[in-house]
C-alpha cells in the first residue's frame, strides 16, 4: 500500500461522514441490523479464517493471552452479533437538544448533538473491536477507518467486508466503513498524518502502541494507557461478598484492562480475610505479592515492591496491601491508580459516598466487580474503548461519547445593536 491509497481512504471517509451526518435514525438502525445479518451469513467463513490465524499465532509463539483475545468461537461470534443489535436499539445520540433558551428579544438559541466526523481506530489482536467500533460509529453518524493488527488481518478484512455490504444495503454511503488491508507501520504512519481528513483517533492496545499514536500525530486522540484497578475491602466488608468480588475482579479474565491488579485490605479485617483470600486465589492459580503486613499474615508469598503498585500485570499476579482505613486506601488509589476502575466493598453508605466522591477514576464501583466496568454491563451495548482521559470522553466510549455539539440560532431579522 502506498501513501496515496491511505489518503484516498481518508478522503472517501470525509465525504461519507457528511452524508452520514444527515442520515435518519431509522436508516442507521437498519444499517446496523443488516450489518448483523450480513455477518451471520459470513459466519462459517469468518470462523474458518479466524481459526487459521489463531493456528498461525500459536505457531509463531504468541502468548496465551493474545491467543484468547484473537479467537472467535461460537460464543464470541454470538456476542459480537448481539452487540450490533443492542446498539441499534439504543437511543439516537444525534440531534438531541442539549440545552436551549429564548432571549427576551425573541432570539432562539440552542445546542444540539452532532457527529465528530471521521474516526480512525488502530488496534491489536481483538477482532471483536472491528464490529464494536463499526457499530458505535454508524450509530453516532461517524465514518470509520479500521486498522487492526497483522495477527488478525484476514479476519478483520472479512468482518469489515461483511459489514460494508450490510451498510450499503441500508442505503448508507459505501465508504462509511473502511479498513486498511495491509500490515506494517508505513500505513499507520500515513494515517497519523491525515489531520486534514480524520477528526479523532482511538488506539486500542498496549501502552507502547497508545503512546506511539498519541505522540505521533496532530489528530486528537481518545486513549487510555493503563488499567491499574483497585478494590478496597473496608473494615465492615461482608467476608463472603469480599472474597467473591475480589476473585471475580481478578480471575474472570486476567488479561483485560478492568481486571483487578491491586487489592487493598483494611487492617481491621485483614486477619480474618487474608487467609480466606489466599485459599481462594490459590485455587485460581494466582500469584500473590504483599506488603510487609500482608506477609506477616500470609507469610509464604513474595514481597510487593514499589514497582508492583505501579503495575498493570494483565496476568495471574495480584499485589495486596493492608491499609489503615479508607483515607489511606483512597490516597493509595489516587497516587498509584490509572484513573480507570476502582471499587470498594462496604456496608456503610457513608464510606461508599466518601469513596465515590474522592476517588478520581472514570468508573467507581460499590460492592461490584471491577470487571463490570464497560459498555455491555453498563447497558450501553457496543463501545469503542474505555478512556481514562477527561477530555473529550471518560470511561466507556459509546455512541453518545462520539458526538460533539453545534450551536443553532433562530431569529426573525435580528440585528446586533
Amino acid at each position: 500500500m502506498n501513501t496515496s491509497h491511505v489518503q484516498i481512504i481518508a478522503q472517501q471517509s470525509k465525504i461519507a461522514t457528511k452524508l452520514l451526518a444527515s442520515s435518519s435514525e431509522s436508516q442507521r438502525n437498519l444499517a446496523l441490523s443488516k450489518m448483523a445479518d450480513s455477518l451471520e451469513s459470513f459466519k462459517d467463513k469468518i470462523l474458518e479464517v479466524n481459526a487459521q490465524e489463531v493456528l498461525t499465532a500459536r505457531q509463531n509463539g504468541h502468548s496465551d493471552a493474545l491467543i484468547k483475545r484473537l479467537t472467535i468461537d461460537d460464543k464470541v461470534f454470538k456476542y459480537m452479533i448481539s452487540r450490533l443489535r443492542k446498539v441499534a436499539q439504543s437511543p439516537d445520540p444525534l440531534n438531541r437538544v442539549i440545552s436551549g433558551h429564548t432571549n427576551p428579544n425573541g432570539l432562539q438559541v440552542y445546542k444540539k448533538s452532532v457527529p465528530l466526523g471521521v474516526i480512525g481506530i488502530i488496534y491489536e489482536s481483538r477482532p471483536n473491536v472491528t464490529t464494536d467500533a463499526a457499530a458505535v460509529c454508524i450509530k453516532s453518524g461517524n465514518s470509520i477507518i479500521l486498522r487492526g493488527g497483522s495477527e488478525a488481518l484476514q479476519t478483520n478484512i472479512l468482518l469489515a467486508d461483511a459489514m460494508i455490504l450490510g451498510a450499503i444495503k441500508a442505503g448508507l454511503p459505501e465508504h462509511a466503513i473502511q479498513i486498511i488491508p495491509t500490515p506494517g507501520h508505513e500505513a499507520v504512519n500515513e494515517l497519523l498524518a491525515m489531520d486534514n481528513y480524520i477528526d479523532v483517533l482511538i488506539p486500542r492496545g498496549g501502552k507502547d502502541l497508545i503512546k506511539r499514536i498519541a505522540e505521533g500525530t496532530r489528530i486528537p486522540v481518545i486513549k487510555h494507557y493503563d488499567g491499574i484497578c483497585h478494590l478496597y475491602l473496608a473494615e465492615d466488608a461482608d467476608p463472603t461478598q469480599a472474597v467473591e468480588l475480589a476473585i471475580n475482579s481478578k480471575c474472570q479474565s486476567v488479561q483485560v484492562c478492568n481486571a483487578l491488579e491491586t487489592l487493598l485490605v483494611d487492617k481491621n479485617c485483614a486477619e480474618q480475610l487474608l487467609p480466606l483470600l489466599k485459599t481462594a486465589f490459590a485455587a485460581q492459580h494466582i500469584e500473590l505479592r504483599g506488603c510487609e503486613q500482608t506477609q506477616k499474615l500470609i507469610p509464604d508469598i513474595d514481597p510487593a515492591t514499589e514497582d508492583d503498585w505501579h503495575s498493570e500485570y494483565l496476568a495471574p499476579i495480584l499485589s495486596i496491601k493492608i491499609v489503615n482505613g479508607i483515607d489511606e486506601a483512597i490516597a493509595h488509589i489516587n497516587h498509584y491508580g490509572s484513573g480507570h476502575t476502582d471499587g470498594i466493598v462496604t456496608q456503610s453508605l457513608t464510606m461508599a459516598r466518601q469513596f465515590e466522591q474522592q476517588v478520581d477514576s472514570a468508573s467507581v464501583l460499590i460492592n461490584a466487580s471491577t470487571r463490570l466496568s464497560g459498555g455491555g454491563d453498563y447497558g450501553l451495548g457496543s463501545v469503542i474503548g474505555i478512556s481514562t482521559d477527561k477530555l473529550h470522553a471518560r470511561g466507556p466510549v459509546g455512541p453518545d461519547e462520539l458526538t460533539t455539539y453545534k450551536w443553532v440560532v433562530y431569529g426573525d431579522g435580528h440585528l446586533r445593536d
